[in-house]
């Protein structure tokens, strides 16, 4: 890549293409280390975005000159990936990531060519496809442990908030919180179980046999009802017949193999939806650890307005924590999901405990 701006750079331009390099350089050494935990097609992946992110280095250090040998520290945002990646793995990494791409200034900067502004659209691309193959495999135990955990800290809030605002004693708002975490916690692991193991049967109804291999030695040759089962999997006629032909051991070809059943595709399916006992796991788990933080305050003898406030206070940290973990694992605004978190469940403890105000008056 050849220069793109004038020969005699302000410090101003200076200082942001070392920023650039640092950003590229650290990149780089992002996807060559993930690179590392990986095998086959997804290594040569992330080993291409390497590559292509040393191009762009080069792009930089061919305006930078002699200053490209002082650099600053990468952006935040780049350390950030880099300890995430060391930490917690790919999944984590390349969600961040995929904002990391979509953030990328060349598009606006004159400085950076064409080309690598169009780089830049295309790796967010690579890295959410990437990034999604983790997010499969988190799906069924993930999703179970976000909505426990948000379920438990949201209902059991409202709850004990609701009761609270009746005004009866710390102790009955203790033990209608412990019978919300268990009950909650109960139902919902019961309904993560017979929802994943409902789907699972689904699919197994649903996917395709080998029985055409088991039929076809005694299947007539000339009527046979082989055509139409692979029809109806979705081949064209042409094709039905030639994998019809196929299994009578007529041809030895191989149409549209995709049509036909793929036990790796079917495990990858199962995959995604998880296993029923993890999710109800997971699910019970996290919603009595939800469940447990507002009522932490009342088990440790606070008591009044001092026990509400505290509750309030820590059940904000989680549902901020929760919001921005789900925004990071889905490519998301972090910030804007931690919110979003927070304006639910303080809502709904403010709506409990009106009604429950209400409640207290009507009483008297």
């Amino acid at each position: 890549m050849g220069r793109v701006s004038t020969p005699d750079p302000s410090p101003q331009q200076i200082r942001r293409w070392q920023k650039y390099l640092a950003d590229e350089i650290a990149e780089a050494e992002l996807y060559q280390q993930l690179a590392r935990r990986k095998t086959g097609e997804e290594r040569q992946i992330l080993l291409g975005l390497a590559a292509a992110e040393e191009r762009h280095q080069q792009h930089w250090r061919n305006l930078l000159g002699t200053h490209a040998d002082q650099l600053p520290s990468p952006s935040f945002h780049r350390v950030l990936l880099g300890w995430m990646a060391k930490i917690f793995g790919s999944v984590v990494a390349l969600a961040l990531a995929q904002r990391a791409e979509s953030d990328s200034p060349y598009e606006k900067d004159r400085d950076a060519t064409r080309g690598m502004a169009a780089d830049e659209e295309i790796h967010e691309e690579v890295v959410r496809a990437l990034a999604a193959r983790g997010r499969e495999k988190l799906a069924g135990g993930f999703r179970a442990a976000v909505f426990g955990a948000n379920d438990g800290l949201v209902s059991n809030f409202a709850l004990i908030m609701g009761m609270a605002g009746t005004g009866v004693g710390a102790s009955v708002v203790l033990l209608s919180g412990i019978a919300g975490l268990l009950a909650g916690a109960l139902s919902m692991a019961a309904g993560e179980f017979i929802s994943v193991r409902s789907q699972r049967e689904l699919l197994d109804a649903t996917r395709p046999t080998q029985v055409t291999l088991r039929a076809a030695p005694d299947l007539d040759f000339d009527h046979n009802e082989l055509v139409l089962v692979y029809r109806a999997r979705g081949l064209s006629e042409e094709d039905a017949e030639h994998r019809a032909l196929e299994r009578l051991g007529v041809l030895d070809c191989d149409c549209t193999p995709q049509m036909s059943f793929n036990p790796e595709e079917v495990e990858d399916e199962y995959q995604a939806v998880g296993s029923a006992w993890t999710a109800a796991g997971s699910s019970f788990s996290f919603f009595a650890i939800g469940a447990l933080i507002p009522i932490l305050p009342y088990i440790f003898g606070a008591q009044g307005w001092w026990a509400a406030g505290v509750s309030a206070g820590l059940v904000s940290i989680a549902l901020l924590c929760t919001g921005a973990v789900v925004g990071l694992l889905s490519g998301a605004p972090p910030l804007k999901r931690a919110l979003r978190q927070l304006a639910i469940g303080l809502g709904a403890a403010v709506i409990t405990y009106a009604l429950g105000s209400v409640l207290d008056v009507t009483v008297d």
